[in-house]
């Protein structure tokens, strides 16, 4: 029996809180104990969280205590801070049962202690961890990347096991590439190799996971045992929309019952639905796509309520803004099935609590990897949104599940990422003096950095040396000193502290603080937001109102007005576009629904794919609207191209496929360049559904083979085409704030966005050089989260 590895009191404990191992612990605990590097795969609450920490806690309370600067030994990362915090409590109860039994059986007990760093936690007990180390440390990836470029670093020299939480969240991320990186650090430092465990819940091909956990040696992989407990889990799904015609959404207040301004909207017919499905069940969480749905969501969801939820289902956003002692208390109400709202987080989603009654959508998640994993309804915003639901598995050859490429499929590892690179080497040679080569194989043995190529690392060496036309980039620093001679890289004057103030893989965005006349933090604004604002107005912030008395530079001051009228804040950020893969898997479906009579395809979306009538009906009418329009429906196998006048009779030349922007803007890119050359200027904008083509006013049609460039041009063209849009500009800025080239200027208080971009633009001295970054035309259109929308027909 697995049990018989532990300890005696250990096995006690187990035995009398615990029936029998889960299938999770079962075939775990023989690869962990025997020390070797693991990855487990099981659902959530299958324990695996305990069978990761188990044999730790047995080992730490039967061994000897070590000297105490040797004294942490098991480093659990989580790339979330909410579970980072409930993990530290929940591994009280073991312990304080270990011990118990221990004393019961007259065996020797070593305490473990556990402690938590993560960016909440004060300097004062960050210097204490330094001080008298813990045994288990329980962090972020943030905080090992700050804690492995200081002198807390040394109080991981002694780690023998890493356990990874939610690792499928960062694997393909440069939050991932950052972490691979740290973890390669941490390989380099300690006193011999930790041990490395890697718990997923949802993550598919397991074998590119335990690529990423492992990492690899001059050797090759390191080996990493794969235990897949996973289990494939029923999912009762049912998506709503509540009104008969999405399309003629006046038609749904026949009466004028609703205000004139919202007669046009489907929020009003959703929010009843939504209340009415919260009030069924003690625990509901929605989940939303953005910030400033959120705030108005909970802060409507309990004006139509007409009472104080709080005692039985109090509508909060835990993910907004908030402070993080707001949010704290949030997550503790939560837990104990008061609290209601959830944002969807970008790329790793939430936390659930303990017990869940329903789990509901508003809208279609952006990523296809959030499914539901509760009984689940999903309503949807536009008719656009509803090819892109989940669905039960498909019977023949055809994948018509957009949410799933594959079941439990997820993204692969990304490309190198040279900006997460570059922060990296200026962190570890702001501590250490580093021979070329050695960096290069350290670099290496993180798996999302394996194939980089010793030409790609030069020129990153070359770049934060300074090899770059220091006229043209004046804004940028150099960081580091490359003796080549030598082969030895170390630290500019002043790298180390950019490295501590300015690492992380989250760019800057600008955001305002918002504070109370004492001081106290109440949550966060975007830049763009406060610039519109003025003194006096309120607005909601974490389902509260808000009046504004100053605005300063650096932070808003507001003090509460309940029952004020108010406005609902917006943060601009990015979101994912659309995959290739669930692109053509939408296109599939739309191709297979064109292709049944009426009746047969309304009954194969409400018995296979879990729309209800009207999301049904509202479906197979959109793609109607679609083909009267223009004769034919975009799919995986058909691009539709159209042209049609504008609102101010100008002629647009539109492009439809469904395959997403990742592949219409380099497409339209391409457009714009190949044209250019013919001495026509033809602005394009793209989003996840094609591309729309402004024609000029002695221009009134494009032939075909114009949008179409010869293939062996394209590639040329995207990068010739590139430096003069703003989407270049935007992301050049992001990254080299990320390498650390344009870092804060001010740590500790907010970095305006648009003063990165001034930065760069900045000419050189005395010289009146061009800007770095050029100028180039700003459009809201061609923002991805702008939807095309098939013309209505006549």
């Amino acid at each position: 029996m697995v049990l018989q590895r532990f300890s005696p009191a250990v096995r006690e404990w187990f035995e009398s809180e615990f029936p029998s191992p889960t299938a999770a612990q079962e075939k775990g605990w023989p690869a962990i104990s025997e020390g070797h590097h693991t990855l487990l795969l099981a659902p959530t609450g299958s324990g695996k969280t305990l069978a990761a920490f188990l044999w730790a806690l047995d080992r730490l309370a039967t061994e000897p205590p070590p000297p105490r600067d040797e004294r942490c030994r098991v480093l659990y990362v989580s790339p979330l801070r909410a579970l980072a915090v409930d993990v530290e409590k929940n591994l009280r109860s073991p312990i304080a049962g270990i011990r118990a039994r221990a004393q019961h059986l007259g065996e020797t007990f070593t305490e473990p202690v556990v402690a938590l760093r993560t960016g909440d936690t004060p300097s004062r007990e960050r210097a204490a961890l330094v001080r008298t180390p813990p045994d288990i440390l329980v962090t972020t990836p943030e905080s090992l990347y700050l804690m492995l470029t200081s002198r807390a670093r040394e109080i991981l020299r002694s780690v023998r096991l890493v356990i990874i939480d939610e690792i499928h969240s960062v694997a393909p991320t440069k939050r991932g590439a950052h972490l691979a990186l740290s973890l390669e650090r941490l390989e380099a430092i300690a006193h011999r190799p930790p041990k490395r465990i890697g718990l997923s819940a949802t993550q598919r091909p397991l074998d590119e996971i335990a690529r990423y956990l492992g990492g690899q040696t001059a050797s090759g992989p390191r080996p990493v045992t794969v235990i897949d407990a996973g289990i494939v889990k029923s999912l009762d799904l049912e998506v709503i929309v509540p009104i008969d015609d999405m399309a003629d959404l006046g038609a749904a207040d026949p009466t004028h019952a609703l205000p004139a301004e919202s007669r046009n909207s489907i929020w009003p017919h959703v929010h009843p639905h939504l209340l009415a499905l919260i009030l069924k069940h003690r625990t509901t969480i929605v989940f939303v796509n953005a910030r400033r749905l959120a705030e108005r969501l909970a802060a409507r969801l309990n004006d139509l309520a007409g009472e104080d939820l709080v005692a039985r289902t109090t509508a909060r956003s835990p993910a907004s803004s908030a402070s993080p002692w707001k949010t704290t208390s949030r997550r503790a109400g939560w837990r104990a099935g008061r609290n209601q709202l959830s944002r969807t987080r970008h790329r790793h989603g939430s936390r659930r609590p303990g017990r869940v009654g329903r789990v509901a959508r508003h809208g279609r998640p952006w990523h296809p990897a959030r499914r539901a994993c509760r009984p689940s309804r999903r309503r949807a915003e536009h008719r656009a949104d509803l090819p892109e639901v989940p669905r039960r598995p498909a019977g023949d050859g055809c994948d018509r599940r957009p949410d799933a490429r594959r079941p439990g499929r997820g993204d692969a590892l990304s490309a190198p990422a040279l900006d997460v690179l570059a922060q990296q080497i200026v962190a570890m040679v702001s501590v250490d003096e580093w021979r070329a080569d050695d960096l290069y194989a350290a670099v290496r043995g993180a798996a999302s950095f394996a194939d980089l190529s010793r030409d790609a690392f030069t020129a990153v060496l070359d770049l934060l040396s300074g090899l770059y036309p220091s006229d043209r980039f004046s804004g940028l620093r150099p960081r580091i000193v490359w003796d080549r001679l030598a082969g030895t890289v170390r630290a500019q004057a002043g790298a180390h502290s950019v490295a501590v103030t300015s690492g992380g893989t989250i760019p800057d965005r600008g955001l305002f603080g918002v504070f109370l006349p004492d001081g106290s933090r109440v949550g966060e604004l975007d830049e763009e937001m406060v610039y519109e604002r003025r003194l006096g107005e309120a607005f909601v912030l974490g389902a509260s109102t808000w009046r504004i008395e100053e605005i300063t530079s650096n932070r808003v001051v507001v003090t509460p007005a309940p029952g004020a009228p108010a406005m609902v804040p917006f943060w601009k950020g990015g979101r994912p576009s659309r995959p290739l893969e669930l692109g053509r898997a939408v296109g599939c479906l739309v191709r297979e629904l064109r292709a049944r009579e009426p009746e047969a395809a309304a009954a194969h979306l409400r018995d296979d794919l879990c729309l209800d009538e009207r999301a049904a009906q509202n479906l197979l009418r959109y793609l109607d609207d679609q083909a009267t329009a223009t004769g034919a429906v975009p799919d995986d196998r058909t691009i539709v191209v159209e042209r049609c006048r504008d609102e101010i009779g100008d002629w647009r030349v539109c492009i439809l496929t469904p395959f997403g922007a990742r592949v219409h803007a380099p497409w339209a890119l391409a457009i714009e360049e190949h044209l250019s050359r013919s001495g026509i200027n033809v602005p394009a904008l793209w989003s996840d559904d094609g591309i729309v083509l402004r024609l000029p006013d002695a221009l009134d049609s494009l032939s075909t083979e114009a949008l179409l460039p010869p293939l062996e041009e394209v590639e040329d063209l995207v990068v010739a085409r590139l430096p003069v849009t703003s989407l270049f500009s935007s992301h050049f800025r992001e990254n080299a704030a990320r390498s650390l080239l344009l870092p804060r200027r001010r740590p500790g208080q907010r970095h305006p966005a648009l003063a990165a971009e001034a930065a760069l633009r900045r000419p050189a001295r005395g010289r009146g050089e061009s800007p770095v970054v050029p100028d180039a035309p700003r459009d809201d259109a061609r923002d991805p989260r702008r939807r095309l929308r098939p013309r209505r027909p006549p």
